[in-house]
């Protein structure tokens, strides 16, 4: 596929995600997919693999994490490589903490298809949104 083919099966997966539309999500990854997260101490960190793990973590996503902004600012494509630079925000439910994070997913698509995604993200500022204050309930 060619590298513009490439950064529009990433932007297709970012719009399906986004609408919730689990179908046209799956039809774009592939069945053995690894999506890298970054951290400790936060929700989303951890290595997820296949249909199920992508499955779980927006599982877990939506119920853990809520994101008031996300933005998609470039896309730097190279061969079967697509970095994309963005920004998000939103907080954390079980602590209502803020955070803000200047990201980069490096993502790889052979034959139209995502096979492996690591986020570059600001796991400190994950992790600290993540943190329960003294007095909170576990």
């Amino acid at each position: 596929m060619s590298i513009e083919e490439n950064v529009q099966t990433v932007k297709d997966f970012f719009a399906a995600m986004g609408g919730s539309d689990r179908q046209a999500l799956l039809a774009l990854v592939a069945d053995d997919i690894e999506w890298i997260i970054p951290g400790e101490n936060w929700p989303l960190a951890g290595t997820h693999r296949g249909h199920n793990g992508l499955a779980d973590l927006l599982q877990t996503a939506s119920e853990e994490v809520e994101t008031s902004t996300m933005e998609f600012h470039e896309y730097v494509a190279q061969g079967d490589r697509v970095l994309v630079v963005g920004f998000a925000e939103g907080k954390i439910k079980a602590t209502n903490k803020a955070w803000k994070d200047d990201w980069i997913f490096a993502i790889t698509v052979r034959n139209g298809k995502l096979t492996n995604i690591r986020e570059y993200v600001d796991t400190q500022a994950l992790a600290r949104a993540s943190e329960k204050d003294a007095g909170q309930n576990s």
